[in-house]
């Protein structure tokens, strides 16, 4: 069973290939969701050397960002590299 665990979100590392993907209106309106009920889902990392890769959540971990929030809670998985 995964474990949720806090990550300090500057240590988590976006591929390009993901940023491609973002979609600001989303994460306007998820950072509204999370102000009213909070993160219901923790995003999905990897952990690679010295940081964090981010493998699933990368609209989750932008409106955490756009909030301010330094931490978010995360599972951390064994993926494979692509």
């Amino acid at each position: 069973m995964l474990r949720v665990q806090k990550i300090v979100i500057e240590q988590v590392y976006v591929p390009t290939a993901r940023r491609k993907t973002l979609h600001p209106d989303t994460v306007r309106l998820l950072a509204e969701d999370i102000l009213q009920n909070g993160m219901q889902t923790p995003i999905q990392v990897r952990h690679d050397q010295n940081r964090y890769v981010l493998v699933e959540g990368l609209h989750r971990l932008e409106a955490a960002k756009w909030l301010g929030e330094t931490v978010i809670d995360a599972y951390l998985v064994q993926a494979r590299r692509h």
